[in-house]
């Protein structure tokens, strides 16, 4: 195992389908590898939880998943709720529309919304959905989110039409300097994406197949 890769992988999965049974072995998967944090669904958070007790592997939650189109409120609301379950992290997605309408004010205060609600209670990471922007539109993402002070930007939820870029994270890292984390997710699938996302300025892979990367395998999923 290389445990220098593992301790920079939330290990994650986030499909409807899940049942406790797979919350539990994500979780026991995580425990032996060492990964940095377990990503699931709010539903799921109070069991990784349990599971997770007295470990070094983080519970990490989505908010506002997967189009990013709730209301500021209820993202607040689900990210109050996550924390009280036992989440320490949040990756929230922005609101893209708002994003193309050139609506800075109210983008930054809907991650702000996230933000204040984490309060110093868990890392706040943001999704910005980088396949679905112009180049300028990440920019400009990565700037509010910087601006409403999160603590990391993410490239993707997985669940549109593209996953993460060597390219958007170079973009990414340059836009947000040395101080937040940059996370990639979205159809990594080996140790050598990994490290070609690390060598571009991220700092953090989401992915489901974790244990196939740390076992120097190739997966077939896409998140």
């Amino acid at each position: 195992m290389n445990v220098s890769i593992a301790n920079i992988i939330d290990h994650t999965l986030l499909k409807g389908s899940a049942t406790e049974k797979d919350i539990i072995k994500l979780a026991e998967e995580a425990k032996i590898n060492q990964f940095a944090s377990v990503c699931v669904n709010p539903t799921w958070v109070s069991t990784a939880y349990e599971m997770l007790k007295g470990t070094n592997v983080k519970v990490c939650t989505v908010i506002g998943f997967p189009l990013g189109a709730q209301t500021s409120s209820v993202k607040r609301f689900e990210t109050e709720d996550a924390i009280e379950n036992g989440a320490t992290e949040i990756d929230m997605v922005i609101n893209i529309g708002a994003l193309k309408n050139e609506d800075n004010e109210f983008v930054q205060k809907d991650i702000e919304a996230v933000v204040n609600a984490a309060s110093e209670k868990a890392l706040v990471k943001v999704i910005i959905e980088t396949c679905l922007l112009t180049e300028e539109e990440k920019i400009r993402a990565c700037q509010l989110a910087v601006q409403a002070g999160a603590h990391f930007v993410k490239t993707s939820t997985g669940f549109s039409t593209g996953g993460a870029t060597v390219e958007d994270i170079r973009l990414m890292r340059k836009t947000v300097g040395p101080s937040i984390g940059v996370k990639a997710s979205g159809g990594i699938r080996n140790s050598e994406d990994v490290q070609k996302m690390v060598e571009a300025g991220a700092t953090r892979i989401g992915a489901s197949s974790g244990v196939s990367i740390v076992k120097g395998e190739t997966s077939s999923t896409n998140y």
